[in-house]
Order: C-alpha cells, then sequence, then structure tokens
C-alpha cells in the first residue's frame, strides 16, 4: 500500500517555490523602498508628487531588461554583415517608396533645417523600419517599467538610467503623453526615431501643430525634432554630403586628418564611382574600418550621424542606406571575406526554407530581425557550417537550397 505522504521530490519543489516566492517578496519589498528614497529626486526636478505617486505607486519593474543588456552581444557581426542587414533590399525598396509617400514633409524639413531627406529616410528606416515596429509589442515594451529597473538594479549607469526616469516623468507632468502611450525599446527609446526621454523633453517638437510634441503618431514631429538634433548636436551642415567611398593611390594609407576634397584630390584620391567631389573644399577625414575593405573621406554631416548613435558601424549604415535610396549602389571595393546583399526574394527564400525545415523566423518578409538570425545560427549548428553567426546571405542560401 502507497504511504500518504510527500515524497522528497514534492518537498523539494514544495520548498523551492517557497524559495521563490519568499525571494520575490524580498525583491518587491527593495524595489518598494527604492521608490520611496528616489521621490524626493524626482520631486527636486519638477515632478508633482501627485504625478510620481500616480506612475511609480504601483509600478512593477521590468526586469527582464536586465538580461537584454547581456543578450546585446548575442551576435557578434562582422562590419559588412552589419551594413548588409540594415542596408537591406527591403530597406531600399521601402525608403525610395517612403519618399514618394513623404515627399512634402521631407521638404519642408530640409527647408528648415538643413537635413538631407535621404540622411532622415535612411535614420528612420534604421531605427524602427519607417515606423513599422513602434507600437509592436515583440519590439517594444512600456517605459515606465523598464527605466525604473534600470534605474533601480543596473550599476554601471545608474545615474543614466535615474535621469532618464525623472525626464520621463516630467514628460508625463507637462501633459504630453499618458504613462500607458509610453512605450519603446528595453532602453526606454520610443517612437520613429527611437527619442530617448531627454530627447523627447529637450528637443522634441510639435511639427504637425496638433498641441504636443511626439515621437509616435504621424512621422512629422519625430522626423523634425530628429533634424533638430542632428543640427544643434551633431553640428549637421547644410549642402554637404556625409562623404563618399574612394579609390586610393598605392604608398597612402588608410587614416588621415581632414583637409580639402581639392587636398585628396591632389594626393591621387578619387570617388570610387568616378564622379568629381561635388563640393571640393569641404574639408574630409580618410579612414578605411577595415583593412583591404572601401575606403571613406568622411565629413562633418557623417559626425552628426554619429552624434545620434556613437558607433561608426551605425553612421556608415545610415549614411550608405541614404546613398542607395537616392539611387546609388553598393560599395565598389567589396569588404574582404563579404558577400553580395542578399535581394528581398532571397531574403524570403531562405526564411521560407528554413521555416519548411522546422525553423522560426518569425515570417516571411524579407526582414532580418533576431528570431531569422537564430533561426539561420541554429540551421548553420546542425549542418556544421561555420562560422554559426546568424547572417543571412547568399551562402546560406545556396546551402539550403542543396538540401536540408
Amino acid at each position: 500500500m502507497r504511504e500518504n505522504h510527500p515524497t522528497r521530490r514534492a518537498f523539494l519543489a514544495t520548498a523551492g517555490a517557497v524559495s521563490l516566492l519568499a525571494a520575490r517578496a524580498r525583491a518587491d519589498t527593495a524595489f518598494e523602498r527604492w521608490v520611496a528614497a528616489f521621490r524626493p529626486h524626482a520631486l527636486a526636478r519638477g515632478v508633482s508628487a501627485a504625478t510620481y505617486d500616480r506612475v511609480m505607486g504601483a509600478l512593477k519593474p521590468d526586469m527582464g531588461v536586465l538580461a537584454l543588456i547581456r543578450r546585446q552581444d548575442e551576435f557578434h557581426e562582422q562590419l559588412w554583415q552589419y551594413l548588409n542587414r540594415r542596408v537591406s533590399d527591403w530597406r531600399i525598396i521601402t525608403g525610395k517608396a517612403r519618399a514618394k509617400e513623404y515627399a512634402a514633409l521631407l521638404g519642408r524639413i530640409e527647408r528648415d533645417f538643413g537635413v538631407d531627406r535621404t540622411i532622415m529616410l535612411a535614420l528612420w528606416g534604421i531605427e524602427s523600419s519607417y515606423g513599422d515596429v513602434v507600437t509592436n509589442p515583440k519590439y517594444m515594451r512600456p517605459v515606465f517599467p523598464s527605466l525604473a529597473a534600470l534605474a533601480f538594479a543596473e550599476p554601471r549607469r545608474r545615474a543614466y538610467w535615474e535621469a532618464e526616469l525623472i525626464n520621463a516623468l516630467i514628460i508625463v507632468e507637462r501633459g504630453w503623453a499618458k504613462p500607458a502611450e509610453m512605450i519603446g525599446s528595453w532602453a526606454g527609446a520610443m517612437g520613429h526615431t527611437q527619442w530617448m526621454p531627454e530627447v523627447w523633453l529637450h528637443l522634441g517638437l510639435d511639427y504637425d501643430h496638433d498641441g504636443r510634441a511626439s515621437p509616435f503618431g504621424p512621422p512629422d514631429d519625430a522626423l523634425a525634432g530628429t533634424a533638430k538634433f542632428l543640427v544643434e548636436r551633431g553640428k549637421y551642415r547644410r549642402g554637404e554630403a556625409w562623404g563618399c567611398e574612394v579609390r586610393l593611390p598605392s604608398g597612402l594609407s588608410g587614416h588621415a586628418g581632414a583637409r580639402a576634397y581639392d587636398k585628396w584630390r591632389e594626393l591621387g584620391v578619387a570617388r570610387a564611382d568616378g564622379k568629381p567631389f561635388a563640393r571640393p573644399a569641404d574639408k574630409v577625414a580618410l579612414t578605411r574600418p577595415v583593412e583591404g575593405g572601401p575606403a571613406f573621406l568622411i565629413g562633418q554631416n557623417f559626425a552628426a550621424v554619429k552624434s545620434y548613435n556613437p558607433a561608426f558601424s551605425y553612421a556608415l549604415a545610415v549614411c550608405h542606406l541614404a546613398d542607395r535610396i537616392a539611387g546609388a549602389g553598393e560599395f565598389v571595393q567589396p569588404f574582404p571575406g563579404g558577400e553580395r546583399l542578399p535581394t528581398l526574394a532571397e531574403v524570403q527564400e531562405i526564411q521560407r526554407r528554413l521555416t519548411a525545415l522546422g525553423y522560426n523566423t518569425d515570417g516571411t518578409d524579407g526582414r532580418v530581425g533576431r528570431d531569422t538570425m537564430r533561426a539561420v545560427a541554429a540551421y548553420q549548428k546542425k549542418i556544421g557550417m561555420a562560422p554559426a553567426d546568424g547572417y543571412a546571405g547568399v551562402k546560406l542560401l545556396a546551402r539550403l537550397r542543396q538540401g536540408g
């Protein structure tokens, strides 16, 4: 006859559950204490007690964002892979369509701020896929639980997260948005061009004259505010190009300080596409980010884009996408070990074939997000394809066509 008492496994499971609940209770208590202690700091910045209590009083921190910080290193892309994934065929095609759809708005921004419309389109495309992911819960989450968790438990940049949490509270205080309307990335970046609260607060524009500045809704405010950012913080210069790909004479190194295009021409440097330099007096610096790869002359407007995101790869992606939307081709000099850009149809075929093999690519729209990258990496590991880098390119497609 079976004895009627809990088994050791059941006992341990119960004890584990109790321990987990106790740990959560301690974490909840610690967060509540932190909310109470943080309150005077917010009030000193102009947040009313009523607003603070309404937003923070019953807030549950989104502790999942701490894991997302670590997941940023999930894939290690080479520069050519980074560029191909962001300057994708889908973004080029869609960017050209958006250029026609929003020609009047982009023209107005160009007149008011001097920022080239293709730069604005490219930045919009890379930041939010031209607004497609702005309210998508797969990519975006409520901002206050994220920022509160980071301010509470992320020690490396705590002062920064605390400041952004207060900025978000001030936005609510001013009536520019309700807390539930403020959704964004795990780091708190919101809307079409992914404004952090500080950018919204200090550079936001009511460009569509609806009574409030907002990175959500129609893209008018977001694009105009971002153009203002590039001018005021990035020192964007009206009429200048960001730079261009160049061919170097033998003996010239891949890095050198700023001088006029005319001076570079005298040294034997020429545009890779064979065209003349449009504004010979503008000053640009020489860089070759990957040995043996394409070289570039980059000017102040490249630095302006880099002010929006300090990664060189990001600025080069925005500037290259801008050129592609304007009708330019791929870089003339390929990157060592690189592949050509896969077409939209080829990326869709990769996704269809992986889906048929049982991998989750989250659709077959020709856009490569993290689900597609994880599916590619899992497939690469299964077949022994090295490196298993998650890159959905033409070599992977060729292997898929050979059979699972």
